[in-house]
């Protein structure tokens, strides 16, 4: 009921800015709602970076700060979604869950109403229990206190620009449109990459890639733009280096923000765990392509967009996914003793697990949610390192383009391989399970488990 009043008061909040600003209800001049915070996120301390296992010592340089982001909308029936962008490789479910409770208990914000991206990038901090053993049970006792502290401190300016973004909500219009960067190369299929250059001078890169830049415009009643939410299907790891760096999703949106002062550009990854930038590994190239990716969204801002109606449907689920090939006690203890650090780490793990009192599950509870924006865009957020083949056959299932696919949402547990990837094998078909402490490999029926649930939460989100 708290929630229900918060909701009806601010609702007609705005309807009185809009009436007071010369609008009238029955104009046909509908608005949301909107608002946007940010929070710098860089760590203050030495600390451990995250995404490659090469890395040994603590970061303390910075290229460009590490960010939260927040847009919030809000439609005349007073349904509000909060969009949050993090500058990090990801985050892990127990944090999610964390993130998620303080904003339920500050301010009144359900699971559905809370989509969480995280960009991916290579060059942010160890986050939390995330990649686990590939980086928290390796670093030393004192790194491990400084992991759960930026932790602690990440949940803090999450709920901070959360509230500057409903504290700054105004009378907006919500516009859409979708771009196009060709640097994402389907790196499974196109190695050794020392030849992309060729390949992409003679048209014969190959595999399934997705091009589509997703573009989402807020303005308020001046016409003043205000956010813009964008997406892309490619791994932010063209560096490679020891300096906190946003990658190219973080050039990419200081280069809108130079170009629409006042404005707060936000980003989340697509289905791009077997897409790589290429060729990489210099700050020129990061930045190169965070321009090119600029460059797309700026041409679809300078076209016309079509106007979202203030309708917001969100809906979320947690599908369970099985997982094959758990180990016993027996082989726990072989693994253990493994001369494969990340393999040995994993093991300890669960068998800490075991010790105190618990199991080692032979399932995922996988997150899916799906978010109608008016009566276009359908946005699916899904969990995970998730492959291109995913955003290709959902646009072909449910709406082409106007499908928008994120991947790396509100909890990265592991690579989602399509069942063709996880038949082929190789890292994204299974050999990264260990980094992340998956105790199995997914099951092959995992796909159509994923893809069923969409079009479930899907169907929910259009009935009237």
């Amino acid at each position: 009921m708290l929630r229900f009043k918060m909701m009806l008061t601010r609702t007609a909040m705005g309807w009185l800015i809009l009436i007071l600003t010369g609008f009238s209800p029955s104009s046909g001049q509908d608005h949301w709602l909107a608002g946007t915070g940010r929070s710098a996120i860089t760590p203050t301390e030495p600390l451990m970076m995250a995404g490659y296992a090469s890395r040994t010592t603590p970061a303390t340089k910075k290229n460009i700060d590490l960010w939260a982001k927040v847009l919030v909308l809000e439609d005349h029936t007073g349904n509000r979604g909060v969009l949050i962008s993090l500058d990090l490789v990801g985050i892990g479910r127990l944090l999610s869950q964390r993130v998620c409770q303080r904003l339920n208990e500050s301010f009144g914000l359900e699971r559905d109403q809370i989509a969480i991206f995280t960009s991916h990038t290579h060059s942010g901090p160890v986050v939390g229990r995330n990649l686990a053993p590939m980086h928290f049970m390796l670093a030393e006792e004192s790194q491990q206190k400084q992991i759960e502290s930026y932790a602690d401190r990440l949940v803090d300016e999450i709920q901070s620009a959360v509230g500057m973004a409903i504290k700054t909500s105004e009378p907006s219009r919500v516009q859409w449109g979708n771009g196009k960067a060709t640097f994402a190369v389907n790196r499974r299929e196109n190695k050794p990459y020392d030849a992309i250059k060729k390949k992409r001078a003679t048209g014969t890169l190959a595999g399934p890639i997705d091009h589509d830049v997703p573009v989402l415009s807020v303005r308020d009643l001046s016409g003043k733009l205000r956010a813009i939410v964008f997406g892309y299907a490619c791994h932010a790891t063209t560096l490679a280096s020891s300096q906190w760096d946003g990658d190219y999703p973080g050039y990419a949106q200081i280069e809108l923000e130079k170009a629409h002062p006042e404005c707060t550009a936000m980003f989340w990854a697509g289905c791009g765990a077997d897409q790589n930038p290429l060729p990489r590994r210099t700050l020129e190239l990061a930045k190169e392509y965070g321009a090119e990716l600029a460059r797309a969204v700026n041409d679809v801002l300078a076209a016309p967009m079509p106007i979202l109606q203030p309708k917001l449907v969100s809906t979320y689920d947690e599908t369970k996914l099985q997982l094959q090939g758990i180990p016993d006690s027996e082989q726990l203890s072989q693994s253990a003793k493994s001369t494969n650090r990340y393999e040995s780490s994993r093991a300890k793990i669960l068998q800490k697990q075991l010790q105190d009192g618990g199991s080692i599950p032979d399932t995922y509870p996988y997150p899916i949610a799906v978010w109608k924006l008016g009566k276009e865009i359908n946005f699916v957020h899904l969990g995970g390192e998730v492959v291109v083949d995913y955003a290709l056959r959902l646009k072909d299932e449910l709406n082409g383009t106007r499908t928008w696919v994120a991947g790396y949402a509100n909890d990265v547990m592991a690579y989602i391989p399509s069942r063709r990837v996880l038949a082929e094998g190789g890292y994204e078909g299974g050999g990264s399970n260990v980094y992340y402490g998956l105790p199995g490999l997914w099951h092959p029926d995992s796909e159509a488990k994923i893809i069923n649930a969409v079009h479930d939460l899907d169907e929910q989100v259009r009935r009237p």
